[in-house]
């Protein structure tokens, strides 16, 4: 019997932020679960992301801060040029070791902290993108008793990351974005 996740983790590249607000869009601004947002990033490029999922959502939007709370009902977004990890005290830790799949922040190093620090309780998804970054965590947070899914490759932008991540999870549920919308708010708690 799986757990109601108490975390969600989501990953995308070329296409993931597009595909990311509109799944984000229709959520509740008391939503119930933290969710940690990973896009691959311009390493050199500040950028005004967490402006655009503030003005287009109705969630609470930060960048991830170096051991910093998670608190539920907040949007966090992985900084340009640091891997973030999660810890067991459920804060985050940033790190600027050698770069993973070719990225940093790297989806792989988020979702399998996440796996070993809620196991079971972990929702992953990965969305459009253009690498196999995230295959690799999201089997593992499967393989943890974890939630993955994964967007519908012929829906996605660049379908590479969801075909990666497909094959490296047969397991996964591949849904359409709305579903994925549907699926979120089907667990928050009033």
């Amino acid at each position: 019997m799986q757990r109601v996740p108490e975390l969600v983790v989501i990953g995308g590249s070329w296409g993931g932020i597009q595909a990311a607000l509109q799944i984000l869009k229709g959520l509740p601004p008391n939503y119930s679960l933290p969710i940690v947002l990973v896009l691959h990033r311009l390493r050199d490029q500040e950028g005004n992301l967490q402006e655009i999922f503030e003005r287009k959502t109705r969630l609470t939007t930060v960048e991830i801060e170096d051991k910093q709370q998670l608190v539920p009902g907040m949007l966090y977004l992985a900084p340009p040029n640091y891997h973030v990890l999660l810890e067991n005290d459920r804060t985050f830790a940033l790190d600027d070791s050698e770069l993973e799949n070719y990225s940093r922040p790297s989806i792989d190093v988020t979702f399998t902290s996440a796996a070993d620090v809620y196991g079971d309780q972990v929702a992953g998804i990965i969305l459009s993108g253009a690498s196999s970054d995230g295959s690799s965590g999201l089997k593992y947070i499967f393989e943890k008793g974890g939630t993955a899914l994964v967007q519908q490759p012929q829906e996605a932008e660049i379908d590479t990351m969801p075909l990666a991540a497909i094959r490296a999870t047969p397991g996964c549920r591949i849904m359409q974005l709305i579903d994925i919308q549907e699926f979120l708010l089907s667990l928050h708690v009033n």
